[in-house]
């Protein structure tokens, strides 16, 4: 590499001044860097933002879809309160009224003495009133029964 250099040129040339024709090995080793750099920044970032998607999900929380979808809405949406929301709701525990409720229902129909149905969705108001008042108030509400 003395051979080529320049007459004005430094005879102490720093080590990564390559020849032309050369490798740059300083440019491969930095594209390297910049490239590892960059996906361990998305993974750290990706990691981060499901974080109360992951929580909810791990203590079976009632509320784990609404969650996802906040987390969705911030990452697209790039709005940091729908992330905040989704951990608030991750960090919470509301209360299963629906199972109570359930429960509840099944208990005043077994004192009662009514048989819960098979499919809820089957239950007809005529049925419920007809049942109740032993039969004629569906009679008399549905003209076409009676016959």
């Amino acid at each position: 590499m003395a051979e080529a250099l320049h007459p004005a040129a430094s005879h102490h040339l720093p080590a990564f001044i390559t020849a032309p024709g050369d490798t740059d090995v300083l440019m491969v080793v930095m594209a390297l860097i910049l490239l590892l750099s960059t996906l361990m920044f998305g993974l750290i970032f990706l990691r981060l933002h499901t974080l109360p998607e992951r929580m909810a999900h791990k203590s079976k929380k009632l509320q784990f879809e609404i969650v996802a979808v906040l987390g969705l809405l911030a990452l697209f949406t790039h709005e940091h309160i729908f992330w905040v929301i989704g951990l608030i709701l991750a960090l919470i525990d509301i209360p299963d009224f629906g199972g109570m409720l359930g429960r509840i229902a099944g208990s005043v129909e077994s004192m009662a003495g009514v048989k819960p149905p098979e499919d809820p969705s089957e239950i007809s108001h005529e049925k419920t009133t007809g049942e109740a008042h032993g039969g004629a108030a569906s009679v008399a509400s549905n003209p076409k029964a009676g016959s």
